[in-house]
Order: C-alpha cells, then structure tokens, then sequence
C-alpha cells in the first residue's frame, strides 16, 4: 500500500484538493519516513515538527473553508541549508554559523510558503555549497540511499537523498558547477537547472556574475515543474530576473518526441569521463535513439572552459570569503580554503581573460542548436564513491588538476548559462543510478522541461531506462 510520503508531489496536491488526502497525514508520514530512515542517512539537518503540523492543521482547514489554494497547498518541503528559513538552524555547513537562526526567509523560501508549501526540514549541504560531497564539519557526511556508504553527491546532497528516500516530495536546490545535477544523478532523481533569473538568487556575492541559480529537485518531472513554478518570481534585486518566468506553462503536455533533431555528446568534448560511464551512456543512447526524428554525434565547443571557470568561480570565492579565510581559517573546511586561496593568486589581467573567454564559449554554444533541438549528455563522469574521499582525484588512470574537474560534465554547460534538466535513465554498470542531462540554451527552459516530461515518460517503460528506487526496508533497518 502507498503511504502519504510516496505520492508524489503534482498526485498529493490533487488529492488535497479533492479533500481526498490531508495535509496532517501527508506532514505526519514525511516525519515518519524521516524517522525511519535519515538514521541511515544524514540527509536532515533540522526539522520543524511542530511547525509543520501547526502549518499542516491551517492548511486542512483552508481547504475545509473552501479557500483559494495555493500552488503547493499542504506539501512539505525541505530546504538546502544554504537557504535561510525563518525560526529554523541555518548553518550553511559551516561551523561558523552552526546556531544560526535566522529572523526571516531566503526570498525563495517565502515564495514557497506564500504557495502554501510546509517548511518541514532542512537538508545537509557541504560548506558554504563547496564541493561535490555532501559532508561538513557541523552535521558530516550524508549518505547515498542506494548505498550509505557511498557520496550522494553536491551540494544539494541532502535534497537529492529526502527526495528519494520519500521523506519530502519536493526539496530545493542550487546549482553552479553542478550542485544540482550531480546529487541528482547519483540519487537517481529530477534536478532542473533554470536559465539565470528565472529563479532569482539574491545571495551571490558577485551579482553580475549569474553562473550560480536556485532551481527544484523532485522524483519527476512534473513534480519539479510544480515546484518550479513556486519559486519563479521576477525580483530587480537579481539584475538577470525578467519576466521571462511568464514563458513557463502552467501545465506540461510534452512534445512530440519523433520530430526532435538530439545531439548526444558524451564528454562534451571537453570532460574526463570513466570509460565505464561512457560504455553505459552509449548503451541508453542506442536504448533511446529511435524515439527521435534524428540524431548525431556531436560536442559542443566550449575552448578554454576548464581554466575560465576554476578563475570565474574564484571571483565569487574571494568575494565571499576573504575576510572569513582570514579570520576564522580554523573553522573552516578545506574546499572553501582551496578555492579562496587560489583565487588570490590570481590576476586582473587573468580574470579579464576568463570573462572574454566565457562570453565567447556562450556565443558558440548558442550557435550550436541552430543545428539541434535538445542536447543529450551524461550528468556525470563516475559512478558513487565513498563519502570518506573528498572527490575523484584521477579517472581513468589520469590524474585531475584539481578537485572540481571530474565535474566538467557539469560545470563546462555552466559556463554557456544553459537550461539544463538532470533525469534518471536507469542503473549503472555498479547498480548505482545513472542520470543524462537535457539541455537546452539560455531561455529555453519551458522547452527543455516540455522535451524531459515526455522522454520521461518513454524512458519509465524500458526496463533499462526507468527510474531506479532505493530499498527503503533496508534503509530503515540500517537506521535501527
């Protein structure tokens, strides 16, 4: 039998519509699962059991009165801890605010609750978002659910697991080097990441800078689409929000699959990829190809991405955390001190480098779906490691330059400011889950998530492509 917390989000929203469901059982099942399960886990850094259920009572009797409902009517819903939530511990991952709580929401927090969505937890996160595993010096490491032992991935580590794992339907999320997609790969869940300003994201240090975004994480797409649609808002805090967000369908229908031109690259031509990783994305390439009018092999030309990003990210590092490297070096984790510290060294004249070199990768990557409707490619280049490794430190045999470049899959799409959906396309050769990324250019965000919902579709009826589901008994038992 179905409990509340394993309805998805888009199906619990009508049930409570319909007064079908309550929004007291649905918080009471979701605090339930997390009970059950994030023993095992890690992945909630604080919840409001209280609050949910006071909330969960007002929303039930809303739909009791009659009243107007909201997009997310009675859901609960958990928050990166990179994102404030008024009354509940926010610590960033970082042991310098680990009894942070703060006097109000992040704007994307209370766009949320102004839906009616339920502020139930919040979810574990690297420090400050620096990094691919999801570990800290306040909360430790979170694990994968489909092995404990394993990373789920970062930054929104914590949301990828609390959505796979049932204990919320919906958690958001960020996104810059792939703090979205990658975590939702490895979890074998939805994560989207949006054109810039779509969401706005008033926290960036460098505002001019739009590489980092906010977007949803969810078990679908269409569930991810709702939530979308939460968080969307047009704010001249962000100077890249627009009233773009009134392109984004209220409902998606999909698009006919069979007369789409795909290019599927498998490293971009730029990325290190395992070559295990490479032989299952060409099994799921042959698995789906029929399902287009056409396809091809073909790789974007993002020249220079590798150095222009590691410099770009930096700028964003020195602004944020400077003054923090040179107070409280201590306390803090070796990403964020890596990251600061390399950015010092560099130079104007490298920084003016990297900008000129990122406006010409955007330009050429534009041009690219001239010859293209959609752009297929893995979400990531290894399968789960061990949570106890910081980061991949060689792939096939080649050693990285540094700890972010076995995350080029994702971070070279960055730098074109793409949209970009992350989806689950069955197990890998380990039985871990495998993800491929849709992606379209800037501002194509309503006809990628329209292209995902219906290969999503098509891909949960091959038995090679569905969505795998982790073992919730096992789960439970391993939190005993």
């Amino acid at each position: 039998m179905t409990k509340p917390c394993e309805l998805s989000a888009t199906e619990a929203r009508r049930l409570i519509g319909r007064k079908a469901l309550s929004p007291v059982e649905l918080v009471n099942s979701c605090i339930d699962r997390i009970g059950e399960v994030d023993g095992a886990l890690n992945a909630i850094t604080a919840i409001d059991e209280d609050g949910a259920r006071a909330a969960a009572k007002d929303a039930e009797q809303g739909v009791m009165d009659g009243d107007a409902l909201g997009l997310l009517h009675g859901l609960p819903v958990g928050i990166k801890d990179l994102q404030a939530t008024m009354g509940l511990r926010t610590t960033y991952g970082s042991l310098l605010y680990k009894d942070n709580v703060p006097d109000e929401d992040d704007s994307v927090v209370a766009n949320i609750r102004a839906e009616g969505g339920i502020i139930i937890a919040k979810t574990n996160t690297p420090e400050f978002g620096a990094g691919a595993n999801t570990k800290n010096k306040v909360f430790g490491a979170t694990g994968n659910p489909f092995d404990p032992d394993k990373t789920c991935g970062g930054s929104s580590g914590g949301s990828a697991v609390a959505v796979a794992s049932n204990m919320v339907p919906l958690a958001t999320g960020s996104d810059h080097g792939g703090s979205l997609r990658t975590p939702a790969t490895f979890c074998g869940v939805v994560g989207f990441r949006p054109s810039p300003g779509l969401v706005p994201r008033l926290t960036r240090p460098v505002s001019l800078l739009p590489m980092p975004v906010l977007g949803p994480m969810a078990r679908n797409v269409e569930d991810a689409h709702l939530l979308l649609l939460a968080q969307l808002d047009a704010d001249k805090d962000d100077p890249f929000s627009s009233d773009d967000v009134m392109r984004i369908p209220e409902a998606l229908s999909g698009v006919d699959l069979g007369s789409l031109k795909v290019a599927f690259s498998a490293d971009l031509g730029c990325a290190p990829l395992d070559k295990d990783i490479a032989k299952v994305f060409e099994s799921r390439k042959s698995a789906m190809s029929h399902l287009f009018a056409e396809t091809d092999n073909c790789d974007p030309d993002l020249t220079d991405v590798h150095e222009s990003f590691e410099i770009l990210r930096a700028v964003q590092f020195v602004a944020a955390h400077k003054e923090r490297l040179e107070n409280s070096r201590d306390l803090l984790g070796p990403n964020v001190i890596d990251n600061t510290e390399r950015g010092m060294n560099y130079s104007l004249p490298d920084v003016a480098w990297a900008h000129k070199a990122q406006t010409a990768l955007y330009t050429k990557f534009r041009r690219f779906f001239d010859d293209a409707d959609i752009l297929i490619c893995p979400a990531a280049a290894v399968s789960p490691f061990p949570h106890a490794q910081l980061s991949i430190e060689e792939i096939n045999g080649i050693k990285m330059p540094t700890y972010m470049r076995w995350l080029a899959m994702t971070y070279a799409l960055t730098m074109a400011l793409p949209s970009a959906m992350c989806m689950p396309c069955g197990v890998d050769h380990l039985g871990m889950p495998f993800g491929i990324q849709v992606v379209g250019p800037i501002g194509s965000d309503a006809f990628v998530m329209e292209v995902a919902y219906a290969l999503e579709e098509a891909l949960s009826g091959i038995a090679e492509t569905k969505r795998p589901i982790p073992d919730i008994a096992k789960l439970a038992g391993a939190s005993k």
